[in-house]
């Protein structure tokens, strides 16, 4: 297997959200959870999304669990990696982006790095190193509150600078609307001044196939879902990649009970939630007895129990930010995080055990608890539910077929669970 595209996640529902955008770009893409063991059988495919759950882990960890992923990309074949993070540039002063970022430039013998979290599709734009959410700047959108990483400065040159052991420059939008040579041409300048790294501003969607075919000559970027769709552009028109539709496998039927788990604190989720109370059973769990015990995880499951026969069931710890402010300061952010996180991969386990076929999990630190429980080694990619969120079919796992979502905690719709549902038969 040559892989044309290989990608590093730094989470498990954002590297669903690019291998979905991927796979409707005409890449073929499997989604594997962690680096691959040498034997794992994998259909012939286009790219390789490693998902990792580094965003939030100590720095150094971080760096040597995506050096390891590239490290099996390359053997693979790959010569170009996409270093994929959120596009809410997701991180603290500390890392992970920049030094992961550094570690990959200086493996890669690059000498500068484009980087770039926009997806105008999706609402995320960058115009001037500042990262906006929709009309708004980040830091005064209600994105900026992620309970782990909150992001309450916009300016993503000085976001990354301060992170960094590089010089950050900026690539803004009148030389990307002059097209792949003047952009070209930046990036020399900045490199030969010393630069390392490169913010690159996108407001419009011709503006990723800019990026992508400039990306492409070079061995690294990094970027959300949007610059790998730029480079998935440039794949295909330049011929290296034929485009195929997502493959049918990914979507086969599997019957069986159906759950949903959120742990999602995001205002999306939160909406979406309360949405689907009106079409199934839904338990809210209570966050402080899911710290300081494990009875709501055997409530939960006696509950889900007496009712998942009739129907598919949503059990959700998920809490305001303000209920959530008041849990981390009480019993500290990461053993709070830590306890729900691991409560909802103890149900989501049981709940397999008890004959649950079709999974769907709301918030990116839930979803990598329950993958990482559940043992799955890899997804195909499927149909896509909502932006940036497919149906994905377990590849090699030891529990059978099975179908999940995996959703980060801002995307989808209002009746997103009832949408997943309907696609996941």
């Amino acid at each position: 297997m040559t892989l044309a595209l290989g990608c590093i996640a730094d989470d498990y529902t954002g590297a669903s959200d690019l291998a979905n955008t991927l796979t409707r770009a005409g890449l073929r893409t499997v989604q594997t959870i962690g680096v691959p063991s040498d034997d794992l059988a994998l259909p012939e495919v286009d790219a390789v999304v490693v998902s990792l759950k580094s965003r939030s882990i100590e720095a150094s960890q971080a760096v040597a669990r995506s050096r390891a992923a590239e490290k099996w990309l390359r053997s693979r074949g790959a010569e170009h990696v996409l270093f994929k993070i959120c596009s809410t540039f997701d991180s603290t002063d500390a890392g992970n982006i920049g030094p992961v970022m550094d570690a990959l430039r200086e493996d890669s013998g690059d000498k500068i790095v484009l980087v770039t979290p926009a997806f105008p599709e999706t609402g995320r734009t960058v115009y001037q190193g500042n990262l906006f959410v929709g009309s708004v700047l980040l830091n005064e959108s209600p994105l900026k509150d992620h309970p782990l990483n909150p992001m309450h400065d916009s300016n993503l040159v000085r976001v990354l600078a301060r992170q960094s052991r590089t010089k950050v420059g900026l690539v803004d939008l009148a030389t990307v609307a002059r097209g792949a040579d003047a952009v070209g041409a930046r990036l020399a300048d900045l490199a030969a001044g010393g630069f390392g790294a490169a913010v690159i501003d996108a407001v419009f969607d011709r503006d990723l196939g800019t990026i992508g075919t400039v990306a492409l000559d070079h061995r690294v970027s990094v970027g959300a879902s949007g610059i790998g769709l730029g480079l998935a552009r440039a794949l295909v028109g330049s011929g290296k990649v034929r485009p195929e539709a997502a493959s049918a496998t990914a979507e086969a039927p599997v019957g069986g009970p159906a759950a949903c788990l959120a742990g999602s604190c995001s205002q999306a989720t939160l909406q979406q939630i309360a949405n689907a109370e009106r079409s199934m059973a839904v338990l809210h769990l209570d966050p402080e007895r899911i710290v300081t015990g494990k009875d709501e995880v055997h409530r939960a499951l006696a509950w889900a129990r007496d009712r998942i026969s009739e129907g598919p069931v949503l059990i959700a710890s998920s809490a305001t930010p303000d209920e959530v402010a008041a849990l981390q300061s009480r019993h500290g952010r990461d053993a709070a995080g830590h306890a729900i996180e691991q409560a909802m991969a103890d149900i989501a386990e049981r709940l397999v055990e008890d004959g649950v076929r079709r999974l769907v999990v709301a918030g990116g630190e839930t979803s990598g608890a329950v993958v990482d429980r559940l043992q799955i080694p890899g997804f195909l990619v499927g149909a896509e539910i909502a932006a940036g969120v497919p149906v994905l079919r377990a590849v090699g796992a030891n529990k059978g077929e099975m179908l999940l979502a995996l959703k980060s905690g801002n995307f989808g719709g209002p009746q997103f669970f009832s949408d997943a549902l309907l696609l996941m038969r």
